[in-house]
């Protein structure tokens, strides 16, 4: 079972940015991308990296603005995050796990097993 351990998260003004972190115990999965989970409302994908190559998914409420990428040698994946906005208000939780095809991953419909997610890093944009 990998273990991550997400940080960088932070209270913000709008506009402002945040890089979130995400390093893995181990290289092991495929997909590897965060989530995030505002009050009161369902969880969603935010982006995610199909690690062997590096393709990637976007919410659309974020494209533009956020930006995935990984450093294999750490095993560690970022979110950089511009342009904060209030909505973006939220916990992020990091995710990492294998799919049965590359295409879940970069379309942003994987769902990380229960053992897959990381604690947690709270996110707070204010206006």
């Amino acid at each position: 079972q990998v273990q991550l351990v997400e940080s960088g998260g932070g209270s913000v003004q709008a506009g402002g940015s945040l890089r979130l972190s995400c390093a893995a115990s181990r290289y092991a999965d495929r997909c590897m991308g965060w989530f995030r989970q505002a009050p009161g409302k369902e969880r969603e994908a935010v982006a995610a990296i199909y690690t062997d190559g590096g393709a990637t998914y976007y919410a659309d409420s974020v494209k533009g603005r956020f930006t995935i990428s990984q450093n294999n040698a750490k095993n560690t994946v970022y979110l950089q995050m511009n342009s904060l906005k209030p909505q973006d208000t939220a916990m992020y939780y990091c995710a990492a796990d294998s799919v049965d095809w590359a295409y879940d991953c970069y379309s942003g419909s994987w769902s990380p097993r229960r053992n897959a997610w990381g604690q947690g890093t709270q996110v707070t944009v204010s206006s």
